[in-house]
């Protein structure tokens, strides 16, 4: 029998500037930073929102084991959320965020989505979507 993952428990973002990083999540897309001990005893930084966590790692500087070949703006993120995109909109245009693409009809892991593209501060993809 073949061994079965459940979830996955936190992802890893490489990035030019950890505070600049912290800003935008927070303040834009509503996440709460952590500061946490690593297991070699230096501070890291992270952005929690529900049960999910974004590792930090600034670039140049990224902790081991790491991704063969770490850089800022190589990620493509999909967030679902409960509220309606054309809230989403207007609070991206109050942060002065802009919206690269959407509303589009996409698919998701479990179904039809609809989504907005936008990028964060190192040029990440990052889509905010609800089910269809």
């Amino acid at each position: 029998m073949t061994p079965t993952l459940q979830v996955l428990d936190h992802l890893v973002l490489t990035v030019s500037d950890p505070d600049r990083t912290v800003a935008f999540y927070c303040d834009v897309l509503g996440m709460r930073p952590e500061a946490f001990t690593g297991a070699d005893g230096t501070r890291r930084m992270a952005l929690k929102f529900g049960t999910q966590k974004i590792n930090l790692h600034r670039a140049g500087q990224e902790f081991a084991p790491k991704a063969a070949t770490p850089m800022p703006g190589a990620a493509d993120l999909c967030f679902l959320t409960g509220d309606d995109l054309l809230d989403w909109q207007a609070h991206l245009a109050r942060a002065g965020v802009a919206v690269e693409a959407g509303p589009v009809a996409r698919t998701g892991a479990t179904g039809p989505i609809r989504s907005l593209y936008l990028r964060d501060p190192d040029g990440n993809l990052i889509e905010i979507a609800t089910p269809d």
